[in-house]
């Protein structure tokens, strides 16, 4: 038998805090700090809680060259060598772990491939998790708990240094700005033209152009993309656009089509349109979602285990929700983004493997409602005009 270390892991000394019983029983209540050894592997989900003994072993172990497992076995002990296997951050020759290869050939680079894996979320309501964190979230006490915020501008020389600029003339872009307000109140009697679902998918998500540079297949969009390679695509979740049927779908960014992934009875557009926001009530009346996800593989063939490649990938991402806020503002549409997500929930839905296509964020865009019931951040009053 030959085994070698997972391909990505992180060894963490995970600290907690908790009651000191031996100074209860001494009449005086203290807290006191628990650390553990956790081993982080980015082709697990969960978190591997390790000995000394465990953390000594992988640290003597490759993840590249194979070693001799009894050797192995003989310095280390057999109990330790057992969990290790078990928990999948060893693997043997004969039988390598299939989700491991999926990270290992995907050219990850080693802790963007742990921080992908383990920042995702999975059947997390935010309602209950930010109660639960930080008690009442609204901001009077917010600021008594936790104190005042840093300030918006960090002033890096005195006032009198400053080089005052000239201000720009007012232009159709700076008024479409001015506009543009992260919506959170929908209208859930008003669905959304097939038309202008179109519109947005095609001048945001859809290729312009192709071309062959050197024998590889590059993309021109709307946005910028690390080497043309465009690895975020769209899919969509459509709960009320007429003529299309509530579902699942992905866009073919090339052929500017929508293929069918599976169809949703209204009750299910609905519940998954809730979970997948995480609870957030105020996004999940939106017609249409469009989760980001990345191809990593279509970014990382170039960029094999750089440190940069996964970063580039994160902002394709804003760069097309920026382009698609401001879309549908032009448009007269709502729109949103939020990284508050259950990654894990839209990975099931999609059947999508997270170490080769992550979701990164999901958007979304409709009517705005006639009355705002959840508070928006419209400071311009540009969408929501001061009371009479």
């Amino acid at each position: 038998m030959r085994l070698r270390r997972c391909h990505a892991l992180l060894i963490e000394p995970r600290e907690t805090r908790e009651l000191d019983i031996a100074a209860v029983f001494a009449g005086e209540a203290r807290m006191r700090s628990r650390i553990e050894w956790r081993g982080l592997a980015a082709h697990r989900d969960d978190c591997v809680t390790l000995s000394d003994a465990e953390v000594l072993a992988l640290g003597e172990v490759s993840s590249t060259d194979w070693t001799e497992g009894e050797d192995f076995v003989r310095k280390h002990g057999e109990a330790v060598v057992r969990r290790l296997l078990d928990n999948g951050l060893l693997e043997t020759e004969d039988a390598p772990d299939a989700g491991d290869a999926i990270v290992r050939e995907g050219h990850w680079h080693r802790i963007a491939a742990v921080a992908h894996r383990h920042l995702r979320w999975q059947d997390t309501d935010t309602q209950k998790t930010t109660e639960a964190l930080a008690g009442d979230s609204s901001l009077p006490p917010m600021l008594e708990r936790l104190g005042p915020p840093p300030p918006p501008v960090a002033p890096r020389v005195d006032a009198a240094r400053r080089q005052p600029l000239p201000a720009s003339p007012e232009t159709g872009f700076d008024r479409l700005l001015s506009r543009r307000v992260t919506c959170r109140n929908f209208d859930p009697a008003r669905p959304l033209p097939l038309a202008m679902l179109a519109t947005i998918l095609q001048q945001v998500h859809g290729a312009r152009a192709t071309a062959e540079v050197t024998g590889v297949p590059l993309l021109k969009k709307a946005v910028p993309s690390a080497g043309g390679l465009h690895p975020v695509e769209a899919w969509l979740l459509v709960r009320r656009v007429d003529g299309l049927a509530p579902g699942l779908y992905h866009y073919h960014s090339t052929d500017h089509a929508l293929e069918p992934m599976r169809a949703l009875d209204a009750e299910e557009a609905d519940g998954l349109a809730l979970r997948f926001v995480a609870g957030q009530t105020w996004f999940a009346q939106a017609p249409v979602y469009v989760m980001l996800v990345a191809r990593f593989q279509r970014n990382f063939w170039k960029y094999r285990g750089h440190a940069k490649a996964y970063r580039a990938v994160i902002l394709d991402a804003g760069h097309l929700s920026q382009a698609q806020y401001q879309l549908a503002t032009e448009l007269g549409l709502g729109a949103f983004i939020t990284a508050a997500a259950n990654e894990g929930e839209i990975e099931r839905a999609l059947g999508l493997e997270p170490m080769r296509d992550g979701v990164l964020a999901v958007t979304g865009f409709g009517y705005r409602a006639g009355e705002m019931v959840d508070l928006e951040f419209d400071p311009l009053k540009a969408v929501w005009p001061a009371p009479a």
